[in-house]
């Protein structure tokens, strides 16, 4: 009995090493960092400050933000603005921004930011700057990119990448999926008649994929992506996909070779025992190692947003997977 028992492990032992990485990763997920302080956030985008230390921002407020020593222990550090700029008005009543997108280069950092409604894609991109990237200290550039209801695209969820000497914005959420402009360097705005490249979507409406972040990894441009619906609570059934790309204009596609453009992609995280609705995701590097930031509804509080962590891996043919 022992003998068979211990034969029928190494058989399931083996199976389960021959199935992709998908189906293994989707037997359990790691439960995010420990952290402490204030953990209140939406659709983070996180980075270590050349100062020192790390920021985060946020949908709330006027671009929430959050600043932390060590990465574990958060506090509220006010808004990345004192007020909204005037032009926001013009896309909502409010004036509050969206699901932002922080980076660094050419000696500045750069803040990516969303102005919109719920339900319509009469939406904008605006870009601010700002020498340390600490809240209050940004300088508003306007409007990147636009949409308007005659479009069959959406113009939120702003992701910066560099590829090839040339600067790349991803965006995009429910009007058929995710797309991308290629931005001027020196402005930080889309060059003149930009093309756009239709990146992701789903076969049917809604398609309820958003909140793109590319990443260059080895050879590999690689798409996440939230699926299905955020912002319910526990109810929300957000979770984060994947695709890869040898051109970060695509095309993109999963480990089966199902194309993103046709509802493709690899589960990367999804909500598991308190941690529900995980996405609104970003990456950032920090000591050599990637990290995947994203937010999640916490059963054990009502739902409550919070910040997820957690170290993102590679498998050794080149997929991501998240550890902690």
């Amino acid at each position: 009995m022992t003998v068979r028992r211990t034969l029928t492990a190494v058989a399931a032992a083996a199976l389960v090493a021959l199935l992709p990485h998908t189906a293994q990763a989707a037997q359990s997920y790691p439960d995010p960092r420990p952290l402490t302080g204030q953990e209140i956030i939406h659709d983070p985008t996180v980075l270590r400050l050349k100062s020192g230390g790390y920021v985060a921002y946020s949908t709330g407020g006027v671009i929430g933000a959050r600043l932390s020593e060590d990465g574990r222990h958060w506090d509220d550090a006010g808004n990345a603005f004192a007020e909204p700029p005037a032009w926001w008005y013009e896309y909502n009543d409010t004036g509050d921004p969206w699901a932002p997108d922080l980076s660094y280069r050419d000696g500045r950092y750069w803040l990516y930011y969303a102005v919109s409604s719920w339900g319509t894609n009469h939406s904008a991109i605006g870009v601010a700057t700002s020498a340390t990237g600490l809240p209050g200290t940004w300088t508003d550039h306007g409007k990147v990119f636009s949409s308007e209801t005659t479009d069959t695209g959406n113009a939120i969820d702003p992701a910066v990448v560099r590829a090839d000497g040339r600067l790349w914005m991803s965006f995009g959420s429910y009007w058929s999926g995710i797309r991308m402009v290629e931005l001027d360097p020196a402005t930080g705005k889309a060059v003149e008649d930009a093309r756009v490249h239709h990146l992701a979507t789903r076969p049917d409406e809604p398609y309820a994929v958003e909140g793109p972040e590319i990443v260059k990894h080895g050879r590999y441009y690689y798409l996440f992506a939230s699926h299905d619906a955020c912002c319910a609570g526990v109810n929300s059934t957000y979770k984060i996909k994947v695709g890869r790309s040898v051109s970060v204009t695509g095309p993109y596609v999963d480990s089966t070779g199902k194309p993103l453009l046709d509802g493709g992609g690899d589960l990367l995280l999804q909500g598991h025992g308190r941690y529900l609705g995980t996405g609104g995701q970003s990456v950032f590097r920090d000591r050599g190692r990637d990290w995947l930031a994203y937010h999640y509804y916490d059963a054990r509080d009502e739902g409550t947003p919070k910040l997820g962590l957690n170290v993102l891996t590679w498998t050794k043919d080149g997929w991501p997977a998240v550890g902690r």
